[in-house]
């Protein structure tokens, strides 16, 4: 499996505003636009293209279109604040969605809602879930693409914790994980140290 540390000034720029406890929730859902974007784009820079000519207003050029079929899922809830982002840089790609609700005790993640596209066999299909804590929402939703037909998948996520690394490296070692940052570890309550909180309640105002 590769992991990709994505190393950008303007990512760890958003990362550290996301991080700020006394960030707002619209501040908050402005950088998690500004990071998804950056990250997306790392995560599809070996997309295929074919070669093209266009008109210019003033003469012929040669060009490139992205000719891959790109398919987007975000792990609900907190994967639809990567969403948009997402789509402003591949506005074709088609969205598929995934709903894990993970139990606060037990920190397991169980399936209550999926929704994908047909065809995934050769989609370049990009997982978007903010936070990698302990893998169990990853792992599960790469199962669930995985059994409709998906095979070139790729995890991105803001920030990581080395168990989610190692459970999604142990199940799918396939799969490549974009992310920033991997962070020291998870506490008690199996939360990302230091992390920036409960992605979800920042994005929505609910915390």
């Amino acid at each position: 499996m590769a992991i990709h540390l994505v190393d950008h000034p303007l990512i760890a720029d958003a990362l550290t505003v996301l991080r700020d406890r006394t960030t707002p929730s619209e501040s908050f859902r402005r950088a998690a636009t500004r990071i998804s974007v950056l990250l997306a784009a790392e995560a599809l820079r070996d997309l295929p293209t074919t070669p093209v000519t266009v008109e210019t207003p003033l003469a012929s050029a040669a060009g490139q279109r992205v000719s891959a079929d790109i398919v987007v899922v975000p792990v609900l809830r907190a994967g639809l604040g990567m969403l948009d982002a997402v789509l402003s840089l591949v506005p074709a790609a088609r969205v598929g969605h995934i709903g894990l609700q993970r139990d606060e005790v037990t920190a397991v993640a169980s399936h209550y809602y999926s929704k994908l596209p047909a065809g995934l066999g050769s989609s370049v299909v990009l997982v978007i879930d903010p936070m990698l804590a302990t893998g169990g929402s990853a792992v599960a939703a790469v199962d669930l693409l995985k059994q409709a037909g998906a095979a070139r998948l790729r995890l991105v996520c803001i920030v990581a914790a080395p168990d989610g690394v190692r459970a999604v490296e142990t199940r799918h070692p396939d799969v490549a994980i974009y992310t920033p940052v991997i962070d020291q570890s998870l506490n008690d309550r199996k939360f990302i140290v230091p992390g920036l909180g409960d992605f979800g309640d920042r994005l929505y105002g609910t915390r």
